[in-house]
């Protein structure tokens, strides 16, 4: 016997309409071929309690068809207790897909990559939390101790050298690691995404045309900053060398677009969160169920752009107090994440709002027949 699809499941279907306009609005790039080595590049000094490393890696650039560097850097950690899981290529089936980084409690899989200064394949050597306050490995760290008293010293193999400087998981030549299972659990736990400072200091690496492998052949003038951002002054660190021979070869037409794929969005400020709209009414076979659905969909709506606009109204006016007050740069920094933060819960718990509301739609299987094909 066929039926057509029952009430719930096309009330589905009209959901996702509305959820996919918002949480999955990033676009992402599957690149047929993987990034350079990583280069050889010693650590800055650490600028200050609470900053934890963040390893330089090879991003992608759709619009010039080429990797470019994201300089290493250390990053105030959004919340106590928080480190970084950094981002991380890995092979697709048919193409290289890139795993964005994030912050939380603890370290997850990162491809099995050897970032160095710490970032061994596996894990996080560098440091610990400990009575609220970061404590330093300075076997792997660059940390000036007149500053930073909270330090200790733990001898790792491999030290601060990267055996080996491939920059990807699995592929023709690639690491070849799995995640074990408290990896997996870790990629459960609750995340941070990259905070504003990060999302920044990847724009202006994206923007300086040295940073492209194509120009610098591997071995980037800008391996490593002390702050995000800052690529120019006595803290920046140029690499030593290349990982490997750079081979271009593989590099695709220009003129040629990678595959996009849909991956999730990180906003950072409610003001890059677009308005919920309808995607219009439901047609379930049934006109009085599809009104009501109509009316409690549309109320959620206006709630929710409701609480988006207060809340966006709220972090604007946190930002001009800011610039008033003439705040540092920490304090900005720490405005933006919890802003980031903020918008991001918002989104999560719109999305679970929506999910709810649809869970609550009856059954109507009176109707599931209705105008469609009689029992054969």
């Amino acid at each position: 016997m066929r039926t057509k699809p029952s009430i719930r499941n096309l009330l589905l279907g009209f959901l996702l309409a509305v959820i996919s306009s918002t949480a999955f609005a990033q676009i992402g790039i599957s690149v047929s071929f993987g990034p350079p080595a990583l280069p050889v590049y010693t650590q800055p000094l650490c600028p200050g309690d609470g900053y934890i490393w963040t390893p330089g890696y090879w991003a992608w650039d759709a619009d010039y068809g080429d990797y470019y560097w994201v300089p290493g850097t250390w990053v105030l950690a959004p919340e106590v207790g928080y480190l970084w899981t950094p981002g991380w290529w890995g092979w697709g089936g048919s193409g290289f897909l890139f795993h964005q980084g994030y912050w939380g409690s603890q370290v997850g899989f990162y491809g099995g990559i050897s970032y160095g200064f710490g970032y061994f394949g596996n894990g996080y050597e560098g440091g610990r939390w400990d009575g609220g306050h970061f404590f330093y490995n300075r076997t792997v760290n660059n940390i000036n101790v007149t500053n930073i008293h909270n330090t200790y010293n733990t001898t790792i193999v491999h030290n601060t050298t990267v055996i080996n400087r491939v920059s990807y998981n699995g592929g023709n030549g690639g690491i070849e690691a799995r995640a074990t299972s408290q990896e997996e659990a870790a990629e459960r736990e609750r995340h941070i995404a990259p905070v504003a400072a990060q999302e920044q200091h990847l724009q202006a690496a994206r923007s300086n045309p040295q940073l492209r492998a194509s120009t610098n052949q591997g071995k980037p003038p800008i391996a490593a900053t002390a702050r995000p951002g800052e690529f120019s002054g006595h803290d920046v660190v140029a690499a030593h060398e290349a990982g490997a021979p750079y081979h271009s070869d593989n590099r695709p037409d220009p003129n040629t677009r990678p595959n996009a794929v849909s991956q999730p969005a990180n906003f950072n400020h409610a003001s890059e969160v677009q308005p919920h709209q309808s995607p219009g009414s439901p047609n379930t076979g049934n006109p009085k169920l599809d009104q009501k659905y109509q009316q409690q969909q549309d109320k959620l709506i206006a709630k929710q752009n409701q609480e988006h606009q207060q809340l966006q109204q709220r972090q604007d006016a946190e930002h001009q107090r800011a610039t008033q007050q003439a705040a540092n740069d920490e304090r900005k920094q720490q405005m933006e994440q919890q802003h980031q933060q903020q918008t991001q819960q918002m989104e999560q718990r719109h999305t679970a709002q929506q999910q709810q509301l649809q869970q609550r739609q009856p059954e109507n299987h009176g109707a599931e027949n209705h105008g469609g094909e009689h029992p054969r």
